[in-house]
């Protein structure tokens, strides 16, 4: 997490938003004092976070242990800054970007859960490819979902910690804001662009 203040992010709503609309993370987990990461697809639903990994990934069984915790990270649209945009002396480059972080204590899911999940994840993301009827598990051969549901291993954190960094350049004028801004806009990657209108916003 940015240590500067003026990029800590704590309005909830915005922070949720972004974990919804990426709908992907990175889990890290520790054992022996080794941290263990996965990526994994997540759903947050208010202070409930779900998720699942292969069985067969080195992080479930520790997620799995009594008391098991885990960090979860989203990252949002990030993009390159150069100094030369500015248009103010002494600067050196830098990265704009937004980030979710999520922390708490985390549970395995059962066997209905794991079913739950999918069906959720599927129906969101599904939803997003409309006007193509939505797939369900029941386009499935009997039995097929079962087995492929069985790899994998289901969880729930109950998230005690919820924080991001929009780093959006807050700390510079604001006709630096606006240079850079206007930079991003002539790039040809989408984040550079997603960046410059959240700079717009400021």
């Amino acid at each position: 997490m940015h240590p500067a203040r003026p990029f800590r992010q704590y309005d909830e709503a915005l922070l949720a938003d972004l974990v919804l609309k990426r709908g992907f993370a990175i889990v890290v987990g520790v054992a022996d004092g080794r941290p263990l990461v996965a990526q994994v697809p997540v759903l947050l639903d208010g202070r409930r976070l779900r998720f699942h990994l292969s069985r067969s990934n080195a992080l479930t069984p520790v997620l799995a242990t009594e008391g098991a915790g885990a960090l979860v990270v989203v990252a949002g649209p990030d993009a390159y800054i150069s100094p030369d945009w500015y248009g103010v002396a002494d600067q050196v480059p830098t990265w704009n970007y937004l980030s979710v972080e999520l922390e708490g204590p985390v549970v395995p899911l059962d066997a209905d859960g794991a079913t739950a999940l999918l069906d959720d994840l599927s129906a969101r993301h599904e939803a997003g490819l409309a006007p193509k009827p939505a797939w369900t598990r029941q386009k499935m051969s009997p039995g097929r979902f079962e087995t492929l549901r069985d790899g994998i291993a289901a969880f729930e954190m109950t998230v005690d910690r919820l924080e991001g960094v929009w780093k959006l350049g807050q700390n510079k004028p604001a006709e630096a804001i606006a240079a850079v801004a206007e930079a991003l806009e002539a790039r040809p990657d989408p984040g550079s662009r997603d960046i410059a209108g959240l700079m717009r916003r400021l």
